[in-house]
């Protein structure tokens, strides 16, 4: 059986070398009519200015570009403000080394596409996109993948350069009334922006540290916090359940902490089911 038309979706292509993307645009226009390549970029950071203006449905990304790679580049586009009216795009990173090809990309964080993108391949990534777009607008559990992708463009970025391998923080100094005290992560129910500041919460303190949410999130682990907001990072294991309040909106509570913390739409899929 002949699977659906794939429906009408726009893109970003970013990769530094124009031939290549000649060659990706006429085959995505072969495998996929209705897509609509809104912008190209030649490096990561017009590839992440252009996201932000054109508001598109994926990112084709190359790995390997100057200034900012596109694993780089990913991490800056997901952290983008997002909305009830766009979520940050699906990433399809584009490369010649197979040894990127790894098996996260096939579990749904995100896809990849290898140099020469060769039309069969292509199809498949695009009918897999599709299909995570279809179940991201129908507000299907689970559509959202924010947790595994950070994971993955973290181990993408210790692939690409070994010295670059995360060191996730074990401490931060944050700022108690007018004392700065050293705080074990372990010890930190949640991250919330405030500001001009981020607000560290532990079981019996509040401080303050300047360090915003988007450079927090590529320095904690993320199999420990959670980024369930573009303000919000959670440590998963202080988080005592979720609940829906009659906007609809899910609540995060807190063990030993009164404060709800609120899940963005973007970030819903964490919580399955609920």
């Amino acid at each position: 059986m002949n699977a659906p038309p794939l429906p009408a979706a726009r893109a970003v292509l970013a990769d530094d070398e124009r031939l290549m993307r000649d060659q990706l645009r006429a085959r995505l226009a072969e495998v996929w009519p209705r897509l609509r390549i809104v912008a190209e970029a030649r490096n990561g950071l017009e590839a992440v200015q252009l996201v932000e203006q054109h508001r598109p449905e994926l990112a084709f990304l190359d790995i390997r570009m100057p200034g900012l790679s596109g694993v780089d580049a990913a991490r800056r586009i997901i952290q983008l403000p997002q909305d009830d009216s766009w979520l940050a795009p699906q990433i399809v990173f584009i490369t010649a080394y197979d040894e990127y090809a790894v098996q996260a990309f096939e579990h749904g964080a995100a896809d990849y596409v290898l140099k020469p993108a060769e039309p069969e391949r292509l199809r498949r990534t695009a009918q897999r996109v599709a299909e995570r777009l279809g179940a991201r607008d129908d507000a299907q559990p689970g559509a959202d993948a924010a947790v595994p992708l950070q994971q993955l463009l973290h181990r993408l970025a210790a692939q690409i350069d070994p010295r670059a391998a995360p060191r996730y923080l074990q401490w931060i100094q944050a700022s108690v009334g007018g004392t700065i005290q050293m705080i074990a992560l372990d010890e930190v129910l949640f991250f919330i922006s405030d500001e001009k500041y981020t607000r560290v919460q532990t079981a019996g303190t509040e401080a303050l540290i300047r360090k915003p949410i988007k450079e927090l999130v590529d320095e904690v682990d993320p199999h420990k916090f959670w980024q369930i907001h573009r303000s919000t990072l959670v440590n998963v294991a202080a988080i005592a359940g979720v609940q829906r309040d009659y906007r609809g909106r899910q609540l995060v509570s807190i063990k030993g902490h009164a404060q709800k913390l609120e899940v963005s739409r973007g970030y819903a899929g964490l919580f399955k089911g609920m």
